[in-house]
């Protein structure tokens, strides 16, 4: 069952505010990651720039959400899934996927990031797989 944005607000120990709120709506109704621009054309205005930007980071400090690199170096933003909220760290494993037709950036949760073995002596903190085709709706 999904969470209101006051029951993630209250489990992350954050006070709800409209800004936390509106921004955090925006997340639960969008199937797709958002870029700060998204956020902004949605706030048409009500919030400005350096808001939304601190309500992202608090949000990512918090496990709300993550982040999704883009070969475009514009940063896109989902929810993550309810084991982050709950613990504050990210354990986000999943494949990304683009469309190279609409641009929409998907969470593929069921699909699991394969197992990287690296050399003697290294060891990873992230890993990050985007896989880019043609998204059901564009094909």
């Amino acid at each position: 069952m999904k969470k209101s944005s006051e029951e993630i607000l209250k489990s992350s120990a954050l006070s709800l505010t409209a800004g936390r709120k509106t921004i955090l709506d925006i997340f639960l109704s969008s199937p797709n990651a958002l870029a700060h621009q998204d956020i902004e054309t949605i706030c048409k205005e009500k919030y400005d720039r350096v808001t939304i930007y601190r309500t992202l980071q608090t949000f990512l400090e918090k496990g709300i959400i993550h982040t999704i690199p883009s070969s475009d170096n514009i940063t896109r933003y989902a929810l993550c899934n309810d084991d982050c909220i709950v613990t504050g760290h990210h354990h986000d494993n999943h494949v990304h996927f683009t469309c190279d037709t609409c641009g929409k950036t998907i969470c593929l949760d069921e699909t699991e990031v394969p197992s990287v073995h690296l050399p003697k002596g290294f060891r990873a903190h992230q890993i990050n797989m985007i896989v880019s085709g043609v998204c059901k709706s564009c094909a």
